[in-house]
C-alpha cells in the first residue's frame, strides 16, 4: 500500500492466478484515496452548505422573536378565536405526540389488535394508551372520517370547476373567440381638433395617502389619447397626510397648466373609503354632460390608447354596461411572493374573466381598469357603502338589472402586486371578508331578481358559493386540520391522491396561464395552502360580520412601475418652459415646494412582524410530519414537513425578501 506503482489483485481461489486477467486497469491506492477525498469533500460541503442554511434560519428566527415587540406583530383583536383554537390544537398534538412517543419506544404497535385482557396490560401506563387506542377508534375516527369525507367531496367539486374554466379557455383559444371593433368607430377626426364624434368620458383616480404612486398614475392618466375637451380628469384624494395632499394638488396643478382638463378633490370626512370617495365624486352637477367614466387605482397606468381601445365597444350596444381591461404587473419578478401572486392573477384574468365574460356576460368587476356607461352605475343603485368590495357589488347589481360586461384580455394596463406578506395578506382578507358580506346583503335580491333561473344558480352556487365560501373552507380544514388529525388517528387516514395528484393536476392547470412560473409550481402549491388560513379567516369574518370584515387598510405601494418612462414621453411632448406658460405666483410656489418635499423624503426601511396563527400552524404541521415519520408514512411526512416549513417561512415574514 505504500508503493503506489503495485496494483490490488484480488485472489478467491488458488486457479484464479492461472487465469487470464481481463484488460482492465486496475486502481491503485493512490487513486483509490483521491476518490475518497473528493467524495469527502463533496459531503463535507453539502452539510456545510446545510449548517450554513440552518444558521441563517435560526438567526432569523431569534431576530424576529428579539424585536418583535419593537417592531411590532400581527393585530389579533377581534380574529383572536382562530388563533386560540389553533394553539389550543398544537398543545393536543403535542401531548398526543409524546404519549405516542413513548409507546413507540416501548413496543406497543397495536394496528388491528387491541389488547382487552387484563393479563396483557402490564402498566397503569399501559392502560391508558389502550384505553386512547380504543376512544381513538370508536369515537375520534368516525367524525374525523366524514368531515374528511364532505371536504373531499368539496374539493372534487372545485376542481372540476377549475377544469371546465380551462377547458373553455382552451375552446376560446382554439376559436379565436374576443370582442372586436371597427376599426374607426368614430370617423377620422383629428383627436386634438373637435372631435364632436367622440362620446363624453370622465376619469377618476381614487387614492389615499399614495405618496409611491400618484405622480405616475396622474401622468398616465394625462396622457390618454383621447379629445381634451372630451375628457375630464378627477383626482379624487382621501389622503388625510397633509404633505401628501400638497403633492398631489401641486401635480394636478401641473397638468392643468399643460392644457390638460384635470380638477382635484379631496373630501374632509373619509366615510365609506373608496365606495365613499366616487359616489362623492359621482354627485358632481357636471358629471351629467358625461356619458362613460373610466376607473384606475392609483397605481394603475393606462398606455395612450386605452380609452381607444375600450370605449367603441359601447358603440350600437346599449345592453354593455362595463368594459373591463387586464392588468399587468410590474413588479412581478421583484421576489418568490410577486412571482406566485403573478400565477394566482395570471390564471384569474386569463381563464376566469375570459370565460366568464365570453360565454355568461358576466363576472365580477376587478375595480379599476374598468369603463362604465354611466347610466348603468345610476340604474343599479351607484356606489354604495355596505361592504369593502364596492367593485363586486356593483357588478352583482349591475347584472341583476339586465346589465352586459365585456372582458379585453389584450387590453393591459400596468399595476403592480404587493411586495411585502403583511400587505398582501391584509388585500386577501378584504378580498375574501367582503363577497361573504355581500353574499348576505343581495342574497334576497337575487332570489326576488328578474333575471333567467339558470343566471340566478350560476350567481349562488358558483360565483359565490363555490368560488368564495367552498374554496377557503375545505382548503384549510382538509390540508391544515384534518390532514394532521389524521397522523394521530391512523383510522382515518386521507388517500395519497388527495394530498399529492390532485392537487398537482390543479396547480399545473393554475400555472398554464402563466408558463415562465412552472419551475415555482411547488413553492406556488406550498403556499395557496398557507393563504388558506387568511382566506378561511376572512371568509367567517364576513360571513358571520365580525368586527375585521368591515376593516378598509389601503394596500402599501412600492413605486416600481416605468416612471422614468412616462416622464421621458412627457419631456418629449412638452417643451421645458410650458409648465410655466400662465401660471401665478402662488402656483409656481406650490409646485417647487412639492418638488422640494419631493427631494427630502427619506425611504422607510422594511421591517418584518411575526404572524402568529402561520407559527402555530408551522409547529403543528411539524408535530404532524414527526408523528407520520414513526408511523413510516413516507408522502405525508414529506407534504407536512414541507407544508410546516413554508408556514415558518411565512410567518417569519421572509417569504416576501428580494430575489436574486
Amino acid at each position: 500500500m505504500e508503493n503506489p506503482n503495485y496494483s490490488i489483485v484480488e485472489v478467491d481461489e488458488p486457479e484464479s492466478a492461472f487465469r487470464p486477467m481481463e484488460r482492465t486497469r486496475g486502481k491503485n491506492a493512490k487513486q483509490v484515496t483521491w476518490v475518497l477525498l473528493l467524495q469527502a469533500h463533496k459531503a463535507v460541503g453539502c452539510l456545510a452548505w446545510l449548517a450554513t442554511a440552518f444558521w441563517s434560519l435560526l438567526g432569523s428566527v431569534k431576530r424576529r422573536l428579539c424585536f418583535t415587540h419593537r417592531l411590532g406583530s400581527e393585530r389579533l383583536g377581534r380574529d383572536r378565536w382562530l388563533f386560540t383554537a389553533i394553539k389550543l390544537f398544537l398543545a393536543a398534538s403535542l401531548s398526543v405526540l409524546v404519549f405516542e412517543l413513548i409507546a413507540y419506544y416501548k413496543g406497543w404497535h397495536y394496528f388491528k389488535n387491541i389488547p382487552t385482557s387484563k393479563l396483557e396490560i402490564q402498566s397503569l401506563f399501559h392502560l391508558l394508551y389502550v384505553g386512547w387506542l380504543s376512544l381513538r377508534a370508536d369515537y375520534i375516527a368516525p367524525p374525523v372520517k366524514a368531515l374528511s369525507k364532505l371536504c373531499i367531496v368539496l374539493f372534487l367539486v372545485q376542481s372540476v370547476d377549475r377544469l371546465i374554466l380551462c377547458l373553455g379557455c382552451f375552446w376560446i383559444k382554439y376559436k379565436k373567440i374576443k370582442p372586436r371593433i371597427d376599426e374607426e368607430p368614430f370617423g377620422n377626426d383629428d383627436v386634438e381638433g373637435s372631435g364632436s364624434e367622440y362620446p363624453m368620458v370622465l376619469v377618476q383616480i381614487p387614492m389615499c395617502n399614495e405618496r409611491e404612486v400618484y405622480e405616475q398614475s396622474i401622468s398616465a392618466v394625462c396622457q390618454l389619447d383621447w379629445p381634451k375637451d372630451r375628457m375630464l380628469i378627477q383626482v379624487l384624494d382621501d389622503s388625510d397626510d397633509g404633505s401628501i395632499q400638497e403633492l398631489i394638488r401641486a401635480e394636478v396643478t401641473k397638468w392643468s397648466q399643460k392644457g390638460v382638463n384635470i380638477i382635484y378633490r379631496h373630501r374632509l370626512v373619509r366615510t365609506g373609503y373608496k365606495a365613499g370617495n366616487l359616489k362623492s365624486a359621482m354627485s358632481c352637477d357636471y358629471v351629467e354632460a358625461y356619458e362613460f367614466v373610466a376607473i384606475f387605482d392609483a397605481d394603475f397606468q393606462p398606455n395612450s390608447d386605452f380609452l381607444k381601445l375600450t370605449v367603441p365597444h359601447f358603440k350600437e350596444k346599449p345592453e354593455l354596461g362595463l368594459v373591463q381591461a387586464r392588468w399587468a404587473f410590474v413588479n412581478k419578478d421583484e421576489n418568490l411572493l410577486t412571482r406566485l401572486q403573478n400565477i394566482n392573477l395570471c390564471f384569474h384574468f386569463e381563464v376566469e374573466q375570459q370565460v366568464n365574460g365570453v360565454f355568461l356576460n358576466f363576472f365580477g368587476f376587478n375595480g379599476t381598469a374598468g369603463v362604465w356607461r354611466i347610466k348603468a352605475l345610476e340604474e343599479s343603485g351607484g356606489w354604495l357603502e355596505r361592504t369593502t368590495v364596492e367593485d363586486m357589488d356593483i357588478a352583482v347589481r349591475a347584472h341583476l338589472h339586465g346589465w352586459k360586461f365585456i372582458y379585453l384580455n389584450d387590453v393591459k394596463v400596468l399595476c403592480e402586486v404587493p411586495e411585502s406578506y403583511e400587505a398582501y395578506k391584509k388585500q386577501q382578507h378584504r378580498w375574501h371578508s367582503g363577497p361573504m358580506q355581500l353574499f348576505r346583503l343581495c342574497l334576497g335580491a337575487i332570489l326576488t331578481s328578474k333575471i333567467a333561473m339558470w343566471k340566478k344558480a350560476n350567481l349562488i352556487l358558483l360565483f359565490f358559493l363555490l368560488r368564495k365560501l367552498i374554496l377557503p373552507f375545505y382548503s384549510f380544514t382538509l390540508f391544515c386540520v384534518i390532514l394532521p388529525i389524521t397522523m394521530f388517528v391512523p383510522e382515518a387516514e386521507l388517500p395519497v391522491w388527495v394530498i399529492c395528484y390532485v392537487p398537482i393536476f390543479m396547480s399545473l392547470l393554475n400555472v398554464l396561464p402563466a408558463p415562465k412560473s412552472f419551475p415555482f409550481i411547488v413553492p406556488y402549491l406550498l403556499f395557496e395552502n398557507t393563504m388558506s388560513v387568511t382566506k378561511f379567516n376572512a371568509m367567517v369574518s364576513g360571513l358571520f360580520q365580525l368586527g375585521s370584515s368591515y376593516e378598509w387598510i389601503v394596500t402599501k405601494k412600492a413605486g416600481r412601475s416605468s416612471e422614468s418612462d412616462l416622464l421621458g414621453l412627457t419631456d418629449k411632448r412638452m417643451p421645458p418652459n410650458q409648465m410655466q406658460r400662465g401660471a401665478s405666483e402662488s402656483e409656481l410656489l406650490e409646485i417647487s415646494q412639492a418638488e422640494e418635499q419631493k427631494k427630502q423624503t427619506v425611504p422607510v426601511k422594511k421591517t418584518n412582524k411575526i404572524f402568529h396563527k402561520e407559527l402555530a400552524l408551522a409547529f403543528l404541521l411539524l408535530t404532524a410530519a414527526v408523528r407520520s415519520l414513526l408511523a413510516s408514512q413516507g408522502v405525508h411526512f414529506y407534504f407536512l414537513l414541507f407544508q410546516g416549513l413554508t408556514f415558518l417561512l411565512v410567518g417569519l415574514d421572509l417569504i416576501g425578501e428580494q430575489m436574486s
